[in-house]
């Protein structure tokens, strides 16, 4: 057991260097946010409420004290306007002889949503061994900061572990992140021992899970269960097929990747006209539309909007306060049923898309390569923030 033990506090010694100098740079909270916080009380009885752990800690002074010369105390939530899943007394120092992993999201990130399998799959098979999740979901889009909006999403994809919003940006801030998604690694004295941007390293994330909940069951005289439930819902994604990179339509964040010559001049309403021919990874818009800060929003009662791109799975993220109808062709010719996304239905022979809350919708799901895609738009007041690709 001796040498156990010594193998397994190497193994988390390593983990803890390896990421030392990158969490080094990780700015401290800020004690007094000067927003205000609107708490929102959670509303579907179905979801569990998380068990905080008062008093059960078990500290070791030395061991802390070791810690606190190699690693990155992690900072506590803060100006969270909102609860899912948990008490409105859910803080990270509440969770002190847990080992807690801090996720950002944000419910229309692609990449977010294709995380979310594994993360489900840790809370299932860890929660009982003392691995909190919290889910930081901190806004991209301005429709995303309603706390409904996020309830609706926790709900659709089954997440059961607490899930705070951070809409100011306050935590996001306190972490220094940049990112989503992006996860942090919290051991049970309260560092931050790990963390990963983006998507993928599953197993390397897990590992790491585990070494922090073995180091926690060496302290409480338990052992971790063996588990070996497989992920379910992955999505493979093969990147280097991917040829097109997100395009957004608001002027805050912009790529270049936006064909009309006009451009997206900020709170300007323009009137479009689409090229006689369309470069690949630029979208052109037709019509009349207002350039807002998240969003291109249709002004005249049509519009259109055109993408040569390489892919095999496309999305949008947009919305339409009055619900707006979206006839879709790929390579000029009708979306046909083996490629059209799962948002899509297929309506006398036309591939429809019904647009209205805020959110990431399916259009085109077949094989990789190129393509050519048309929305022709029919309802004023439709909001286009972004394409995603996959």
């Amino acid at each position: 057991m001796k040498n156990k033990n010594i193998a397994l506090g190497v193994v988390v010694l390593i983990i803890g260097l390896s990421i030392y100098y990158f969490e080094s740079g990780k700015v401290k909270i800020d004690e007094n946010p000067a927003q205000e916080v609107v708490v929102e009380e959670q509303e579907n009885e179905q979801f569990q409420e998380i068990v905080l752990n008062k008093e059960g800690y078990i500290k070791d002074e030395k061991i802390v004290e070791q810690k606190n010369d190699l690693f990155k105390f992690a900072p506590e939530l803060t100006g969270i306007s909102g609860y899912i899943n948990a008490p409105k007394s859910l803080t990270v120092g509440s969770l002190r002889g847990k080992v807690v992993l801090v996720d950002f999201w944000t419910y229309t990130c692609i990449n977010c949503i294709r995380t979310l399998p594994y993360l489900k799959n840790w809370h299932d098979k860890y929660a009982d061994d003392g691995l909190v999740i919290i889910g930081v979901h901190t806004p991209e889009f301005e429709f995303e900061k309603e706390y409904r909006n996020v309830l609706d999403a926790a709900e659709k994809y089954q997440l059961e572990y607490p899930i705070v919003q951070d809409n100011n940006y306050a935590t996001w801030r306190a972490y220094n992140n940049r990112f989503w998604p992006h996860k942090f690694l919290i051991d049970i004295d309260g560092f931050i021992r790990y963390d990963h941007i983006g998507e993928g390293k599953y197993d390397e994330t897990e590992e790491v899970i585990k070494a922090l909940l073995e180091e926690r069951m060496e302290r409480y005289g338990t052992e971790l269960k063996e588990n070996d439930e497989e992920v379910g819902d992955v999505v493979d994604i093969e990147r280097e097929k991917v040829g097109t990179p997100e395009i957004y339509f608001g002027y805050k964040f912009a790529r270049g990747n936006f064909g009309n010559a006009e451009g997206l001049p900020p709170n300007k309403t323009v009137t479009y006209k689409l090229p006689s021919i369309a470069k690949n990874n630029q979208a052109y818009l037709g019509g009349t539309w207002k350039i807002n800060q998240d969003d291109a929003e249709l002004v005249s009662d049509t519009g259109r909007i055109i993408l040569g791109y390489n892919s095999k799975v496309v999305n949008i993220v947009a919305s339409s306060e009055l619900g707006s109808i979206i006839e879709i062709y790929q390579d000029t010719r009708d979306l046909d049923e083996p490629k059209k996304g799962n948002d899509v239905e297929i309506i006398n022979g036309t591939g429809i898309l019904k647009v209205q809350d805020g959110k990431l919708y399916n259009v085109v799901d077949y094989e990789y390569g190129p393509g050519l895609l048309e929305l022709i738009i029919d309802g004023k007041g439709f909001k286009m923030n972004t394409f995603t690709f996959g």
